[in-house]
Order: structure tokens, then sequence, then C-alpha cells
């Protein structure tokens, strides 16, 4: 299989397989394909430490790298999850938040490992895009909101 012209590369300390793990399994779409133990020792590893692992997030081909606690995820990255109603909203909020994660704002969540996740029904994607007072009453009702509520977007869409 050829490699991937682009990877989104991704710095874990010391957890980078376990987060791929987590991600395949909570995730359609979504595999371990390889882990890379290091082969010799680096700054925060000895050889045979895992180094890289292979995976994919809903398609996405990712590297994790275990780089040590030198750098941390941050809200300038996220990925952003189109979910189609409320059941798979709750199923992956739920994945992630229940897995030491930890809830946010408007969507948007972050797992134990510190990356974070936009969980993004379809209906706020779709209100958002219609513009004027569509999307002013959609917006205004995601903003009271950290998990996102079909039902109330649906209703904000309607006025």
């Amino acid at each position: 299989m050829p490699v991937p012209k682009n990877t989104i590369c991704l710095w874990y300390d010391r957890e980078a397989e376990d987060a791929a793990r987590f991600y395949a399994a909570t995730f359609p779409d979504s595999e371990v394909k390889a882990v890379h133990k290091a082969p010799g020792d680096y700054p925060s590893g000895k050889a045979g430490d895992v180094l890289t692992v292979e995976f994919t997030v809903l398609g996405i081909p990712c590297l994790g790298l275990n780089g040590g606690p030198v750098f941390t995820h941050s809200e300038a990255f996220s990925f952003q999850v189109a979910t189609d109603d409320q059941e798979e909203t709750d199923r992956y909020w739920n994945a992630i938040v229940g897995n030491g994660g930890q809830e946010s704002a408007c969507g948007w969540c972050k797992d134990r490992w510190g990356l974070n996740w936009q969980i993004t029904p379809r209906v706020l994607t779709e209100a958002m895009a219609e513009g004027g007072e569509v999307a002013k009453r959609a917006f205004d009702a995601m903003m009271t909101m950290q998990k996102i509520d079909v039902a109330a977007i649906e209703a904000a869409r309607k006025g």
C-alpha cells in the first residue's frame, strides 16, 4: 500500500499506541496500521519503546509520535466529526469524555491525551450555512451548549 502524501503527526507523551487503539475502537473507518519501536535511545525513551504508531481516524492517516512531555495538544488543532443525529453525537461525545476526557463548549471536548474534538451534528453545520436569521438562531443556541443538542438546534433553526 502506498504511503499517503499527507499524514497528520500527533505528538504524545508515551501513549500514542493507547490513543490510536482507542480511536480505532471508537470511530468507523479507523484502525491501527503499524507500531514501530525505537531502534535506539532517544531523549524521551529507550531502544525498544514504542516510538511511532501509524493509524487512521475516520479515514484520515495519522502518525502518533511518542515525543515526550515537551509539547502538548491545544485547541489550535482538533478533529471535527460530523454526526447525523443525537445518538451518534452522544456515542462519540460519551466515548471521549467517558474515557478520561473533558467537556468544553459548543460541541468541543478533549480526550484524555489532550487532543481536541468537535462533535458537530450536520444539522448545526447546515443551519450555519443557511446564513441570516437561521444561522443566528442556531449559533445563539449552540453558544449555550457543551455537547450539541440536536433537537434544540432544529428548534432554533425553525424559529
